[in-house]
């Protein structure tokens, strides 16, 4: 372990306990990395979708070692902390999960998160009980190791379409109870609903903004409670919009308008260098 992997560490918890609110960009490659620390912000995380694009498959069809290829990339490209998309940990046994969050420790990610969806269409979310079994795991290892890591857990019931607000209650108390350090319940439906989780907690309570609609500023989140703000893969589907609207463009019309209004080379590396 570098002395840089455990300052990172440090900082990247101590981050979460700021009276203000901080956004957290998530990236999919060591350039977008080195442009958000260009921009100013002081933690990136990675996302299982974006990853998933730049690879040519969905979400949830990466390999653990695979996702941790990717994860160390970005750890060595940027001199920020750096927390990782985990999926479910990349198996459902407990073992498993402790192990991910083993590898996860090896290459320097200061955090990481670990959710209770299955990825199982017929029964997309873990038993409660089982769930909380998991996250134990997941505590047990990221205490094991050489430096602070910081272990988010995140309820996935509004991604699954389960709008109970109830149970997603009871299963971040749960995780917190089990010693996560961030509680994260994607996909709230507005702000009431924000409130009444970051009310419930008292460990810090991260937010997603990338859902139209359900997304809000930062000064509204940090009013609700919220202490980091995410963007899952919004940032990556923001690019490929850009990409999709240039490369229709010269497919349908032959023209090449979009080179009017492209950021220059020498923009894009004067931020990485920064």
């Amino acid at each position: 372990m570098t002395a840089s992997t455990q300052d990172k560490g440090k900082l990247f918890s101590n981050m979460h306990l700021r009276e203000r609110a901080f956004v957290m960009p998530n990236v999919w490659d060591a350039g977008t990395a080195r442009l958000m620390a260009g921009l100013g912000f002081k933690a990136v995380a990675t996302s299982s979708a974006a990853l998933a694009a730049t690879l040519g498959r969905r979400d949830g069809q990466v390999a653990r070692d695979e996702a941790i290829a990717h994860a160390r990339a970005i750890v060595i490209a940027t001199k920020l902390p750096v927390s990782a998309d985990l999926e479910q940990g990349y198996g459902d046994a407990p073992k498993i999960v402790a192990q991910t969050i083993a590898m996860a420790g090896e290459i320097g990610l200061a955090g990481g998160s670990i959710e209770d969806a299955s990825g199982r269409a017929g029964d997309p979310i873990y038993d409660i009980g089982f769930a909380v079994e998991r996250i134990a795991a997941a505590v047990e290892a990221k205490r094991a190791l050489p430096y602070e890591f910081t272990l988010t857990a995140r309820a996935e019931n509004y991604l699954h379409g389960r709008a109970d607000l109830d149970d997603t209650i009871r299963r971040v108390q749960a995780y917190e109870q089990a010693g996560a350090d961030v509680l994260f319940a994607p996909g709230l439906p507005d702000l009431d609903a924000v409130r009444t989780v970051c009310a419930s907690l008292t460990k810090p309570v991260s937010f997603m903004a990338a859902i139209p609609g359900k997304s809000f500023t930062v000064a509204e989140l940090q009013a609700a409670g919220v202490k980091r703000i995410t963007l899952a893969a919004s940032l990556h589907r923001a690019a490929m919009t850009g990409l999709l609207a240039a490369a229709r463009e010269v497919a349908e019309k032959g023209s090449f308008g979009y080179l009017d209004g492209l950021v220059s080379s020498s923009e894009l590396n004067e931020i990485m260098k920064s």
